[in-house]
């Protein structure tokens, strides 16, 4: 079936704004889908995935898309809805238009020169090649240019995996169980989960298998003190929520108020009570210095440059100019070292990142360990194996999108010894850090 030919201009309209790189590719589209609505969900459909094509593809598409120069707007747009949809697709194209695109269309990929088949920026290839060599990289940077699955984590206090799977099939939505989190889904195709009851209860969030694992390796209990210390939108501090069976105290914290009001619509629909979001200035806010030696266990998914997440976010790539890696370093350390003052002795940290990079990862891990001797580092596989997760790491948890299916993660578990421990010198009541 033949696409409306006002699509095409949709998606070059849009294209060009997004590829301006001033805001998140995503947010971009929101707010264009916000203004279009004559457009219908299959419409905004193909914009989108059309747009993502071009992210994706964008240094192949600006090499071999031009005629001596740099393609146009409508040539990129051509080539993302051609790439998504296919060329037949495609109305109203004239005849060099669609000679065009059969000329791209017959391009062997696989005899590209490395940069172009990888389709991103010079720095985070040399970075890429220098840390897993340049065969390994490439398999990473053919699958970073794929679309994500959609995951889904079910809310264990309210079903169960194998109820959820019978639920989704009388959709139908077909759901397989994830290898390494008990409680995920991986669904074929991308149904609009909004409408169907399940989610709407709160049986279901969307959520990568990879984020799901760092709150397993957490291991919180039932009636602990823990703290999700940058919480964004929360879907680790639901998961965390239910692993404490809607026990304990459980605090969001994060320096972002949007970002939390996101959280407040998907804590109604958990059924959680124990989870308590903060509103926190920086990693030194009084808020948490009131509750120092106190707490059993934290998450720290730090801020990073996102790289792990190049199949839903690609534009980050281009959006990521190569000096903030070194800026997010120290922002990293100082979050990290912030948060360690919460433990008590005995108490477990986990340091993750979305990054793919070990400047963001292990080098942080090392340093902090170096200057701070009341901690040690537990190693992943022993982690891996009390918590009953199939899956072969040393002494961080790396996961990589072309081995494990996920987004690119990295954690590292830290604990306080316990003899280390530094009694509060103030104890303020835990309603006051809310």
């Amino acid at each position: 079936m033949r696409l409306p030919p006002a699509i095409l201009g949709n998606t070059e309209e849009v294209l060009r704004e997004i590829l301006r790189f001033t805001a998140p590719a995503d947010v971009t589209l929101s707010r264009y889908f916000k203004d279009h609505q004559r457009l219908g969900p299959r419409e905004r459909g193909v914009v989108a995935e059309a747009v993502y094509a071009v992210l994706r593809n964008k240094t192949f598409f600006t090499d071999f898309g031009g005629t001596g120069g740099t393609p146009s707007m409508r040539r990129l747009a051509l080539l993302g809805l051609s790439e998504t949809v296919g060329i037949d697709a495609l109305g109203g194209l004239s005849e060099d238009e669609t000679a065009f695109l059969n000329r791209i269309k017959e391009i062997d990929r696989n005899l590209l020169p490395p940069l172009a088949r990888a389709n991103m920026p010079q720095w985070l290839y040399d970075k890429l090649v220098a840390q897993f060599g340049e065969g390994e990289a490439q398999e990473l940077a053919a699958v970073l240019n794929t679309p994500a699955p959609l995951d889904l984590r079910v809310n264990a206090i309210k079903a169960n995996r194998d109820e959820v799977i019978a639920k989704l099939a009388e959709a139908p939505i077909v759901a397989e169980p994830t290898p390494y989190s008990p409680l995920g889904l991986r669904v074929k195709k991308k149904p609009n989960l909004q409408g169907l009851p399940l989610f709407k209860e709160g049986a279901i969030e969307v959520q990568d298998e990879g984020s799901q694992v760092l709150a397993q390796i957490l291991a919180a209990r039932r009636g602990e003190m823990v703290v999700d210390f940058c919480a964004g939108a929360g879907g680790k501090t639901l998961a965390l929520g239910a692993t404490m069976r809607n026990t304990g105290r459980l605090y969001a914290f994060d320096v972002s108020e949007k970002r939390l009001s996101k959280l407040k619509p998907r804590l109604a629909r958990s059924g959680l009570s124990n989870v308590h979001p903060v509103l926190i200035a920086h990693e030194r806010d009084a808020k948490i210095k009131r509750l120092a030696g106190k707490i059993d266990r934290v998450l720290v998914d730090a801020p990073c440059s996102g790289l792990g997440t190049l199949r839903r976010n690609p534009d980050v790539k281009w959006r990521q100019p190569e000096g903030a890696v070194a800026e997010m370093q120290e922002k990293q350390a100082s979050i990290l070292d912030g948060a360690a003052r919460l433990l008590k002795g005995g108490g477990r940290l986990v340091y993750a990142t979305c990054s793919l990079l070990n400047e963001e990862n292990d080098v942080i891990v090392e340093q902090f360990l170096a200057s701070h001797p009341d901690f040690e580092l537990v190693p992943m596989n022993k982690v891996l194996a009390e918590q009953k997760i199939d899956l072969e790491m040393g002494d961080y948890l790396k996961l990589l999108p072309h081995k494990h299916q996920t987004d690119g993660f990295f954690a590292a578990v830290l604990e306080r010894k316990p003899m280390a421990a530094k009694a509060p010198k103030a104890a303020a009541p835990e309603a006051d850090a809310e």
